[in-house]
């Protein structure tokens, strides 16, 4: 078997081999390496080749294509329902703005603010005033949220230092840091006017750090039934802040909302068409199976969630598909290399043995991974079990893209779109070690950015803006504002921020991008001078070179024998 280590010798002295020419001793040894050869040669086939070589169909091929379009479908079908959420939530956040906070008009909302102490009476009074008149003021199907048979009430609370005396003008004070907080809750059937509430609930300005409301309410979110959905109820807590930790004169008012999806106790639509006829009388066929894993699934289980189910097992049999296709390529790997090593005497390179790691199938294997997860969270999410839109969205997304990135593994078997695959793969190792560099640089200047301009220019106040505005003056975006809105209070700062922003917007665009490009530019040139030679360039290469057998001569093919079906089914 000494002899096969000439092959790799033949191709350094580039001189086209000769099989004749290292004619191994025992034909048996040669028999085993052409064995060896078309194995590994057939292993790197594309789905037609095999289909000619063994006649194998290109299952995984297939059932790519489907899950691209069940997938497709399923991510349009849940951003179109998660958009309605998304919307309905948005809505009423900022229907309660309107009804709640006096005077507010659709601005930056942290440009609401008070200033006075009557202020802060007037609209604690405005707020508690409005959740009374509810019923009459507000044009939804908003209500209070009942514990039984009472209304929740809404609670008002202050947070404040426990002691403290503070003289400004002598420059002394003395404070207690311990925190302390006085509640007040108010039914909305309550009676009382507010000016009797404030003889209980005095506001300690000079040691308050916030002024806190909560309440609840309830909403139905009823435009789902168009879009032939089944309508959810909302809990929305509403949190309204006084914000004085700052102690600057100037007390900021923020309201926000946690929103709680649940499903509606009892429901009846009418005249909404016969879609939702059919899902009610087919989900109660499904319903004792369901039932049992979803306890609180009810009428409002959709045939979706069928189409979810055929999903999930599409994803779980594309997935062992992949993995088995990953296994038996690191099996041929150590095969490989073991035949390396008793025969050569050298170690197979790293390179060649990642050409047997398939990255598209590990790809597509994280995909599946995601979307079966997406899928069971879209599952819960439908039967309201799970109310967590975000965290799905996630999983699905990151599927659906990696499933539509793996189209390019089809599309490199064509010579003219394959390029692109080679130059991304030639060239990740040098853009990575390249861009751990240029990062260096990066964030040297956003820490100096950050410290020294922070004070004077609004994109600069936290390391985040900073970040965010150097990538955009690399893009060449918003370059100009960034130069006008520095503030001219200190004329050093601002010859320093001249100088800062002038070296940085030349040092990235006119050098260090250019390089960037440079490197891509370099690599695709190698790769299409590669391709236009011919020539094999790794060990693998050249030892598969040597089997000039076509997928359609037949010597790819199984044996037959009486065990043929298993066979044909282990090699499938």
């Amino acid at each position: 078997m000494e002899e096969t280590c000439d092959i790799y010798d033949a191709y350094d002295s580039n001189t086209s081999p000769s099989w004749e020419d290292h004619q191994p001793e025992h034909l048996e040894n040669l028999e085993e390496v052409e064995a060896l050869r078309r194995k590994i040669k057939y292993y790197f086939m594309n789905p037609c080749e095999k289909y000619h070589a063994r006649g194998r169909k290109p299952w995984k091929l297939l059932l790519q294509i489907v899950k691209i379009g069940i997938i497709t479908i399923q991510l349009v079908s849940f951003g179109l329902s998660n958009q309605m959420v998304v919307e309905f939530k948005e809505e009423n956040l900022m229907t309660f703005r309107h009804l709640f906070l006096k005077d507010y008009v659709d601005v930056d909302k942290e440009m609401y603010a008070i200033y006075r102490q009557a202020d802060v009476y007037d609209h604690i009074e405005y707020i508690i005033t409005q959740f009374g008149l509810l019923h009459n003021n507000t044009v939804g199907n908003h209500e209070y949220e009942k514990n039984g048979t009472v209304y929740t009430p809404l609670r008002l609370c202050q947070e404040f230092y426990r002691n403290g005396s503070i003289y400004p003008g002598s420059e002394t004070f003395e404070i207690d840091a311990h925190v302390d907080s006085e509640c007040l809750d108010i039914h909305p059937m309550d009676t009382t006017s507010p000016k009797d509430i404030f003889q209980h609930f005095k506001v300690h300005f000079k040691r308050l750090l916030s002024v806190k409301i909560v309440f609840v309410l309830k909403a139905i979110n009823l435009q789902t039934v168009r879009h032939r959905e089944l309508p959810d109820c909302y809990d929305f807590t509403v949190f309204i802040t006084f914000d004085n930790e700052a102690h600057s004169g100037r007390i900021a008012v923020q309201l926000e909302n946690d929103v709680e999806i649940k499903e509606c106790r009892d429901w009846k639509v009418t005249g909404a068409g016969r879609f939702l006829e059919l899902a009610e009388d087919i989900t109660y066929l499904l319903l004792q199976m369901i039932h049992s894993y979803f306890p609180s699934a009810g009428k409002s289980i959709y045939l979706t969630v069928v189409f979810d189910c055929l999903i999930i097992v599409t994803c779980v049999v594309s997935l062992a598909l992949c993995t088995r296709s990953v296994i038996k390529g690191i099996k041929l790997m150590l095969e490989y290399s073991r035949f390396c090593g008793r025969c050569c005497g050298k170690e197979v390179p790293w390179s060649d043995k990642l050409d047997f790691v398939s990255g598209w199938y590990i790809l597509i294997i994280v995909s599946d991974t995601l979307t079966i997860t997406g899928s069971i969270l879209k599952i819960e999410i439908q039967t309201k079990v799970l109310t967590s839109y975000d965290v799905c969205s996630i999983f699905l997304g990151l599927g659906t893209m990696f499933v539509w990135i793996g189209v390019i593994r089809y599309m490199g078997y064509f010579r003219k779109y394959n390029i692109l695959l080679l130059t991304l793969r030639a060239a990740f190792p040098n853009v990575i070690r390249f861009i751990c560099c240029a990062g260096i640089i990066y964030l040297s200047y956003c820490f100096c950015g950050w410290i020294v301009l922070g004070p004077y220019h609004e994109k600069f106040r936290s390391l985040n803006t900073v970040s965010e505005c150097l990538f955009s003056l690399i893009n060449g975006d918003d370059m100009f504002p960034t130069f006008k809105n520095m503030q001219q209070k200190n004329n050093l700062v601002w010859i320093f921020s001249r100088v800062y922003l002038y070296t940085f917007v030349s040092l990235f665009i006119y050098m260090i991008l250019s390089l960037f490009i440079t490197i891509i530019t370099d690599t695709y040139d190698t790769i299409k001078h590669q391709q236009q030679s011919g020539n094999p360039t790794s060990d693998l290469q050249k030892f598969l070179s040597v089997c000039t057998d076509l997928p359609k001569s037949g010597v790819y093919r199984l044996k037959k024998s009486k065990s043929c079906l298993i066979n044909c089914c282990i090699n499938r």
